[in-house]
Parts: structure tokens; C-alpha cells; sequence
């Protein structure tokens, strides 16, 4: 046994000792990973693995004009917002900037989780409802609230919490409307007043539902028609992933009431926010108060405004755009190669791949897509799977992601789909 081997096994088994079982560790073979730089991270032998996975360093591993940002404003002031300071003011201001005039303020948290949390509630206080809609596979958060608005999770639905399909139609842009306006009308029949409609606007956990464009108007409609908000999840999909826009729901043509994001706003560094419409906002004033002691703080805040700035000034939605392309038109030609890929789904650096029977190795559904993962980890690039069944592979790299990048991932899935 090597030292490197007997290390990762003293790790594994202190891990095992010391942290809950409610951990999980990607792949058949763990990753320890003890460094990383844009796209790629090393593991404790040196080697090198393609990151075609982890959304939250939006503009690379370690940026070096982020991490500067971070360390400056850490060696010069960190504290929060009962005081004035100009960092929190500058990060409203430019996220609002890049928002429909319609949403003019903005509450800072620490994470996703929490700002849908807030939205949550914010919504029931200005609606007076407490019914909710969301998606049938959705993940929106880890608290007790969104974890009952997360049935990936597998734990029980909260209280007033209604489910929909997921968009599964790419030519009917009314599909998904129809279905949110039948809940809500299952939701009258049982006295339920609505609240809000809560969608991920990339619908990852349901497999990555990007198509039809617009796909969310008639559903915003029917919502707004019942007297209900609709709350936009931009934690995965937000801040340039899906390179056409900075935000999921700008694709669709609407309007959010409130807008969530989380994840890739820090680059790794813990910072998340809602944004919504003044009126929305100044309504819950009148009968609720929110302070978050870390949320808007002067570290986050100027680290989350250097991301903005390398979003904006590297050009990332375009490098977003074409690298999601190219990468798409790739995967297209492999499917021609291969059975094992069926549907290829996506928009910008947010891709999810439906994984068939592959006749080379046998497996179908998850098993394949399991399957694929693990040979990827061992070419040295990394994807995860999603979906009901995990039988999606999904692949949503940081958005400094080139074309030689997606190349190297073409062409170590071509290889995997091929050896069994």
C-alpha cells in the first residue's frame, strides 16, 4: 500500500469516526482534493482532474482577483449591516443592475437554503396564503422549511406544499402553465390559499429543464391570477450559467416577485441574497423584521462584488454560451455513436444528458449513468447525475470552461461509453 493510499484510508476512517452519517462522498473512489486552479483540481498525488461539475466557483477555482478582494477587505473591516458601510449598497446595486427594473431591493444571507427560506416567508405574510407549488423532484434547501420543499431529499412534503411536473414537453410552451394552473385549482377545492409558485428556473434536480423558451409565462400568469407570487430560484441557475442571461427566469420572459440566489455569488465564500419588488419587500416590513448577523457582511460582499467584475469583464456569458454550444453539438454526435445517450438537455455551461442502454457495458438508467461517472473520475473528469431516477448525467463546469475543455470532456465520455 502506498503512503498516499494509506493516507486517504486513515482519512476515510477518522471521517467515519468523527462526522455524522449524513455526509456523502462523490464516486466508487473518494476524491481527496488538496488543491484547485480555474477549471481543474489536484488530488493529493498531483493529479490533475477537469472540473465539469461544481457550480459554485462560477468564475474558477481560486481567482486571483477574488481571492485578493476577499483577503483585502478581511485585513481591513468585517461586520454587518448596523452599520453603514458602502460594500453592501455596491453588491445591491450592480445585482440589481442586472435585474428587470421592476426588482429594486435586496436582502443579504449566507445561503441558498436561507434566502429561499426568507422568500418563503416573505411570501406568506404578503399574500396571507400558505400553499405552495414547486416541482415534483425539486431541491430547494436544507432548512426545515425547504427541506419540505425538497423532494429529492426524500423526506416528507410540509405542510400546504403541492406538487407539479416538471417541463417534460421541448415544443409546448403551455404545458407547464397548465399544469400549475390545475394545482391551483386542486388547492381552492381544499381551502388552501395560495402563496407563491417556488420553481428552480433550470429545473436541475428534475433533470435539467431548459426548453421551451418561455416556458414559465403561463404559469406566472396563472399564479399572479390567483393572487399568489412567484419566487425565482437563481441558486444553480443564476449569475451566467445559462450564458444567454445572468438569470434563469430572464429566458423566459417574466417578472419575479422575489429572486433567491446563493452558490456561485461567493465563488466558494458564503454569501446569498433575495431581491425582490420594492412593494413586496415594504409590505413584509410592516409586519416582520430580518436581520442576519453574517448575511451582507464586508468580507462576502466584496468578494461577491469581485465575482460580478470577472463575470463582467472576462466575458463569461459569451465563454458560457460558446463552450455550452460546442459542447452540446458534441454530445449530439457521440449520441449518434452510442445508444446510451438519449436526450441531451440545456442551456449555457448547464447541461443534463439522459443515459440509456448502452449495449457495451449492459447497464441502463442509473446504473449507466453511475457507471459513466465513476470512468469519467477515472479519466480524470468529473460529472455528477441527476434526476428522479439519477439516470441524467449533469455537467455544469465554472464558466471560465473553454473549448479545449469541452473537448477533453467529449472525449473521455467517448472512450467511457465505449469500454465496458
Amino acid at each position: 500500500m502506498t503512503n498516499a493510499a494509506e493516507n486517504e484510508s486513515e482519512i476515510l476512517g477518522r471521517r467515519q469516526h468523527l462526522l455524522a452519517p449524513t455526509y456523502q462522498l462523490f464516486y466508487a473512489e473518494p476524491l481527496q482534493i488538496v488543491r484547485a486552479e480555474g477549471v481543474w483540481m489536484y488530488d493529493e498525488r498531483g493529479r490533475a482532474y477537469l472540473d465539469a461539475y461544481n457550480n459554485v466557483p462560477v468564475v474558477g477555482h481560486c481567482h486571483p482577483l477574488v481571492v485578493e478582494a476577499m483577503a483585502r477587505q478581511a485585513g481591513t473591516l468585517n461586520t454587518h449591516t448596523r452599520y453603514l458601510a458602502e460594500q453592501p449598497l455596491q453588491l445591491a446595486e450592480q445585482l440589481l443592475a442586472t435585474m428587470p427594473q421592476e426588482v429594486g431591493r435586496v436582502i443579504f444571507t449566507c445561503t441558498g437554503s436561507e434566502a429561499n427560506d426568507l422568500a418563503v416567508r416573505i411570501s406568506q405574510v404578503v399574500t396571507g396564503g400558505s400553499g405552495f407549488i414547486i416541482t415534483d423532484f425539486a431541491y430547494h434547501g436544507t432548512t426545515h422549511v425547504t427541506a419540505g420543499m425538497s423532494p429529492e431529499g426524500g423526506g416528507p412534503l410540509g405542510a400546504g406544499v403541492y406538487t407539479v411536473p416538471a417541463p417534460r414537453s421541448i415544443s409546448d410552451v403551455a404545458a407547464f402553465g397548465e399544469q400549475v394552473r390545475g394545482c391551483i385549482e386542486r388547492m381552492r377545492h381544499s381551502g388552501v390559499r395560495l402563496a407563491a409558485l417556488l420553481v428552480d428556473t433550470v429545473f436541475s434536480s428534475d433533470g435539467v429543464r431548459t426548453h421551451p423558451v418561455g416556458l414559465l409565462a403561463s404559469a406566472v400568469h396563472h399564479v399572479h391570477a390567483a393572487g399568489g407570487l412567484f419566487i425565482a430560484d437563481e441558486v444553480q441557475a443564476g449569475f451566467g450559467r445559462v450564458g444567454e442571461a445572468m438569470w434563469g427566469f430572464q429566458r423566459h420572459g417574466v417578472v419575479p416577485d422575489l429572486v433567491t440566489m446563493g452558490k456561485p455569488m461567493g465563488n466558494g465564500h458564503p454569501i446569498a441574497a433575495v431581491a425582490a419588488r420594492p412593494s413586496t419587500v415594504a409590505e413584509f416590513a410592516k409586519h416582520r423584521h430580518y436581520f442576519n448577523t453574517f448575511g451582507g457582511n464586508s468580507v462576502s460582499c466584496a468578494t461577491a462584488l469581485a465575482v460580478l467584475e470577472v463575470i463582467r469583464t472576462e466575458g463569461l456569458l459569451e465563454n458560457a454560451s460558446r463552450s455550452g454550444e460546442y459542447l452540446r453539438r458534441g454530445l449530439h454526435a457521440l449520441a449518434e455513436r452510442s445508444g446510451a445517450i438519449g436526450e441531451i438537455r440545456g442551456a449555457g455551461l448547464f447541461i443534463g444528458v439522459d443515459v440509456g442502454t448502452n449495449p457495451v457495458s449492459g447497464l441502463s438508467g442509473s446504473a449507466e449513468a453511475t457507471r459513466l461517472a465513476n470512468g469519467l473520475r477515472q479519466r480524470g473528469v468529473l460529472v455528477g447525475t441527476t434526476g428522479r431516477s439519477g439516470d441524467v448525467l449533469k455537467i455544469r463546469p465554472p464558466l471560465t470552461f473553454g473549448l479545449e475543455h469541452a473537448k477533453l470532456l467529449l472525449e473521455a465520455l467517448d472512450e467511457t461509453l465505449h469500454r465496458p
